[in-house]
C-alpha cells in the first residue's frame, strides 16, 4: 500500500527535513543490487543548526540520542530522495553509528539507540537492524554524531 510510512511519519507527528547535500566529492546515495547505501548524515536541530559537541566532555547522553534521532531523520529524507517513495524500503539493513567521543566516554551503544529507535518507530519489525556504534575523536564541522546506512529496497 503506497504511503503507509509516509502515512505512519504523519501519524507521530514527524516531518522529514530537507535532504542535505554532500558537503565534499561525494554523492549522498547510491542504489545498486537492490540496496540503498547512503552517506554518513549530521544532525540538524528544529532551527536548522547543526548539533556540535563531544559526548562526555560537552554534552550528555540525552543531548547525543537527540543528535542521533536528527541523523535517522536525515537517513530518512535521503531515502525519499532516493528512492521517491519510502514504502520502498524494504528493511533497515544496517546503521553505522559515530559519535564524537571523550576519550574516557563509553556509552556510545546508548546514544546510537536514538537512532535505532526512531526507525523502528517508523519502519516497524523492517526496522530493526546490525549496527556498529563506534566512539571517535572528532567528526566533519564538529559534529556529536554521524550515521550512515545500508537500506535493502523493493524495485521502483
Amino acid at each position: 500500500m503506497s504511503g503507509t510510512i509516509e502515512a505512519r511519519l504523519a501519524e507521530i507527528g514527524v516531518t522529514l527535513p530537507k535532504p542535505a547535500a554532500p558537503v565534499a566529492a561525494y554523492v549522498s546515495a547510491v542504489e545498486q543490487n537492490g540496496f540503498l547505501h547512503i552517506s554518513g548524515q549530521l544532525p540538524f536541530d528544529d532551527a536548522g543548526e547543526l548539533m556540535r559537541g563531544r559526548l562526555g566532555e560537552d554534552r550528555d547522553i540525552a543531548f547525543g540520542q537527540l543528535a542521533a534521532r536528527a541523523c535517522a531523520m536525515m537517513l530518512v529524507a535521503q531515502m525519499k530522495a532516493a528512492l521517491g517513495d519510502l514504502d520502498r524500503v524494504e528493511r533497515i539493513v544496517k546503521l553505522g553509528v559515530f559519535v564524537n567521543s571523550d576519550p574516557r566516554f563509553t556509552d556510545q551503544a546508548q546514544v546510537a539507540n536514538g537512532a535505532s529507535e526512531f526507525m523502528q518507530e517508523i519502519f516497524g519489525e523492517s526496522g530493526r537492524h546490525a549496527r556498529s556504534a563506534v566512539g571517535v575523536p572528532v567528526l566533519p564541522l564538529g559534529v556529536a554524531v554521524e550515521i550512515d546506512a545500508i537500506v535493502a529496497v523493493t524495485d521502483g
